[in-house]
C-alpha cells in the first residue's frame, strides 16, 4: 500500500500531457520538463488537456508505480500557474484527488 509520509512533497505539472504513455514517458517528464528525480519517493502528479485523467509517477524504493484515475464525470480543478510545476501540501493533493478546487486565496482569514 502506497502512502504519503509527511516528508513525500508531491509535485504537479501545471501543463497537461498526453497521457497514452506509461513508466517511461512521465519518468522523462519528470526529469526533462520538471526537472526532478522520479527516484527520490516524491509523487510526481500529471493530467491531460480536458483534467478528466491523471496519471501520478512514484518511486517506492524498489520500482516505479504509475497511480491513474478517470473521472466518470466532472474535471479535476487543476492549479493554474506561470511555473512549470507546483510543490503541494499532502491536504491539497488529498483535496485535488477527490475533485475539489486547490486554489490559494489571499487574505482569506
Amino acid at each position: 500500500m502506497l502512502t504519503i509520509g509527511g516528508t513525500t512533497r508531491v509535485f504537479l505539472a501545471v501543463e497537461p500531457v498526453d497521457l497514452r504513455g506509461s513508466f517511461d514517458r512521465l519518468y522523462g517528464l519528470v526529469t526533462e520538463r520538471l526537472g526532478g528525480d522520479p527516484r527520490s519517493g516524491h509523487w510526481y502528479v500529471f493530467t491531460n488537456r480536458s483534467r478528466t485523467r491523471l496519471k501520478i509517477l512514484v518511486f517506492d524504493g524498489t520500482g516505479l508505480w504509475v497511480l491513474n484515475k478517470r473521472l466518470c464525470s466532472g474535471r479535476f480543478g487543476w492549479p493554474v500557474s506561470d511555473r512549470q510545476t507546483l510543490s503541494l501540501r499532502n491536504e491539497e493533493f488529498g483535496a485535488l484527488v477527490n475533485g475539489l478546487e486547490v486554489v490559494a486565496r489571499k487574505d482569506w482569514h
